[in-house]
C-alpha cells in the first residue's frame, strides 16, 4: 500500500491525474490534522479538476462546511478539538453530503461506528491516493442528483419510476422516499443501495455484488463487506415498521440481501 508522502506526486502520477476530469468543478472538503496529507490530497484533487478546500481540525471543518457547502467530505477520524465522529454527527443533522472517513484505527468496530453515524465509506491509513480518488469519483457519480434512472417497472402507479410498497413510496426520478406520506431523508449511497434492491424485487445480491454495483469496488479486491451490513441496517431503521422483522429489505440466507416482491408483500399484509 502506498504511503501518503510527497513522493506520490511524481511526474507520472500527475500525468495520470489529468486523464479523467469531472464535467464540472465539484467541491471536496479535505479534513486531516496532518499537513502533509492535506497538501498532497489538495494538489491531486485539483489536478483532477475538483475544487479542494482543507481543514486541520473538526471545528474548522464545520466552519468551512457551512461556508463552502462541499459536494463531498474526506474526513480523518482522529483529530484535535472535534474528531471525525463529531463532525459526521453535525453534518448528518441537516445534510446528506457524502462522507469518506480516513482512519488508522485497528479496531474494526470503531471504523463501523463511523458508518453507523452516517458516513458513506472509509479508507484505512496508510492508503493509496489512487484508491481514495477512485472512491471519491465513484460516490460522486452514484449520488449525482441529475443521474437519469429508467427501466424500473411499477406495479401500482402509472409513473414507471415510482414504486409503492405498503406504506413506503419510492420516487426514482426525484430520488425521494416517503413513509406514510412523510419524506424520509436518505443519504445518497443509501438511496443508491435501495434503488439497486427495489428495482430488482425478489433477486438476491451478495454483499460483494452490492459493493460492486453501488460502491464500484473491484470484484478481485478483498474488502470489508460490513459496509453493506451497516447501510442495510440504516435503511431498515428508516423504512421498516419493525427493523428486527423486516418486510421490505430481506436477508437472503447464505447469499446476502434482497427486496421483497410486491405481490408477496401485499399477500403478507392481507394475512396480518
Amino acid at each position: 500500500m502506498m504511503m501518503m508522502t510527497t513522493d506520490n506526486l511524481d511526474s507520472q502520477g500527475v500525468a495520470e491525474l489529468g486523464a479523467s476530469v469531472p464535467s464540472r468543478a465539484e467541491r471536496i472538503l479535505i479534513v486531516d490534522d496532518e499537513a502533509s496529507i492535506r497538501r498532497i490530497l489538495e494538489t491531486r484533487f485539483k489536478m483532477l479538476g475538483y475544487e479542494a478546500i482543507t481543514a486541520g481540525d473538526g471545528e474548522e471543518a464545520l466552519v468551512l462546511y457551512q461556508k463552502f457547502e462541499p459536494d463531498l467530505v474526506v474526513l480523518d477520524i482522529m483529530m484535535p478539538k472535534l474528531d471525525g465522529y463529531g463532525v459526521t454527527k453535525e453534518i448528518r443533522k441537516r445534510n446528506d453530503t457524502p462522507i469518506i472517513l480516513l482512519t488508522a484505527l485497528g479496531d474494526v468496530s470503531e471504523r463501523i461506528t463511523g458508518l453507523e453515524l452516517g458516513a458513506d465509506d472509509y479508507v484505512i491509513k496508510p492508503f493509496s491516493p489512487k484508491e481514495l480518488e477512485a472512491r471519491v469519483k465513484s460516490i460522486l457519480r452514484r449520488v449525482g442528483q441529475n443521474k437519469p434512472t429508467g427501466g424500473i417497472a411499477s406495479v401500482k402507479e402509472n409513473n414507471a419510476n415510482v414504486l409503492t410498497f405498503g406504506l413506503v413510496k419510492i420516487d426514482f426520478n426525484k430520488r425521494q422516499v416517503f413513509r406514510k406520506n412523510e419524506r424520509i431523508r436518505l443519504t445518497g449511497m443509501e438511496f443508491c443501495l435501495l434503488e439497486l434492491l427495489a428495482s430488482n424485487q425478489g433477486k438476491p445480491f451478495s454483499r460483494g455484488e452490492i459493493l460492486q454495483h453501488v460502491w464500484s469496488y473491484p470484484s478481485d479486491q478483498r474488502i470489508d463487506t460490513r459496509v453493506v451490513d451497516v447501510h442495510i441496517s440504516r435503511l431498515r431503521e428508516k423504512l421498516e415498521s419493525d427493523k428486527a422483522n423486516p418486510e421490505l429489505i430481506l436477508t437472503a440466507r447464505g447469499i446476502g440481501y434482497m427486496f421483497a416482491k410486491l405481490e408477496g408483500l401485499e399477500e403478507q399484509q392481507r394475512n396480518k
